[in-house]
């Protein structure tokens, strides 16, 4: 590994400008002796789980949508602490087919900066986990604090993402997923090396496709292109999608993408639960794609693939 690295040092030293395939490939060799430095501390895709924050008088009916349009099974229902500062909150974890939720309606302000994290990962080990998330160059947001269950901190990767995680001091058993949603991050090409490459150290991810020329379609854009990576870990899926920032409503908004084995019929259930369509269906290469609202505000994407 380390004459790969010398050698790409050499291209920079005689380019002098390093191209970004260059810089990919600096930023994946580094990554690679990250990953064998550091243990995997992923424990599986069904307890990857989207955050989302609703008003507690959307609780029960958001909660009630997704059901109706996944199918699925809810812990039970409580009002806990989940923050090291005081505060109370609705919480209760969906557990979808495609997918797992955590839900939260805060009955107190909710104290900063809960409500900026995108998911929540389940680790084996919390200290390993911030330990390797630090070598990765990950910032520690919130330091380690213990809740009811368990113990959580809050880490930003480079590009201003930003992940929960958490320890539960009796494992979870979750049933494991149908399909694996992906994890949607729009990112700047000013940071998406940085982000890459402190992600796949810290996941110990691999990058299953870069596209650079995707269809902008995905994007609220038919007539451009733009990059999409596709990484996967044991930690389960992300989209990385590359962009200007010039992005028409709702792109942008979504924080998951759900694969579901018939659109139109899903489509029809959510809208029979009071979701909203808010662009598509559309065709892209990878399937019928649509973007919807539930009730509550949580925007999602849900796609069935080609057949």
């Amino acid at each position: 590994m380390k004459n790969r690295v010398f050698r790409f040092l050499a291209l920079l030293i005689v380019l002098g400008c390093p191209s970004a395939a260059v810089r990919r490939n600096l930023a994946l060799d580094s990554a690679d002796g990250a990953r064998e430095a550091t243990p995997d501390l992923g424990v599986g895709p069904q307890y990857d789980t989207t955050h989302v924050y609703v008003a507690p008088q959307d609780f029960d009916r958001f909660v009630a949508s997704l059901l109706a349009t996944f199918g699925g099974t809810t812990s039970k229902q409580g009002v806990f602490t989940v923050t090291p500062t005081p505060s109370k909150t609705m919480s209760q974890l969906v557990l979808t087919p495609v997918g797992t939720l955590s839900v939260f309606g805060f009955e107190t302000p909710v104290p900063y900066p809960f409500g900026l994290e995108r998911t929540g990962y389940l680790v084996r080990d919390i200290d390993a986990a911030i330990r390797t998330a630090r070598a990765a160059g990950a910032d520690i947001v919130v330091t380690p604090f213990h809740d009811a269950v368990g113990r959580d901190a809050i880490i930003q990767f480079p590009g201003g993402v930003t992940t929960q995680l958490y320890w539960h001091t009796t494992a979870p058993s979750y049933t494991p997923l149908q399909t694996v949603p992906e994890n949607h991050i729009y990112i700047s090409p000013d940071a998406v090396e940085a982000f890459i490459h402190s992600f796949l150290a810290f996941s110990h991810g691999k990058i299953v496709a870069d596209d650079a020329h995707a269809p902008g379609i995905e994007i609220g854009r038919p007539t451009d292109s733009y990059r999409r990576v596709r990484i996967e870990s044991t930690f389960g899926k992300v989209r990385v999608m590359v962009t200007d920032g010039h992005l028409p409503y709702p792109y942008g908004r979504e924080l998951t993408g759900y694969q579901v084995a018939n659109l139109s019929d899903t489509l029809a259930k959510a809208q029979a639960a009071g979701v909203t369509i808010l662009a598509g269906p559309y065709a892209s290469d990878a399937g019928k794609v649509a973007i919807v609202q539930f009730p509550g505000g949580y925007i999602a994407e849900i796609h069935s693939p080609v057949r």
